[in-house]
């Protein structure tokens, strides 16, 4: 089960598809769920999918 910052069906099966790939190059079941919701989390900001991306500044449009 990913951690609570990982949303989303997309989001979900890259986290369990790169734990287990962490997993299986010997890194331990905690390290592997650290790196993975890391990387979930770094491609999910660099799309600018965060929820902080898609809010409107609020100002005046000229």
């Amino acid at each position: 089960m990913p951690p609570r910052g990982v949303k989303g069906a997309k989001n979900k099966r890259m986290y369990e598809k790169i734990k287990k790939s962490a997993k299986g190059r010997g890194r331990s079941a905690k390290t592997a769920k650290r790196i993975a919701a890391a990387t979930v989390n770094k491609r999910r900001s660099s799309a600018k999918r965060s929820r902080a991306a898609k809010k409107s500044s609020g100002g005046k449009k000229k």
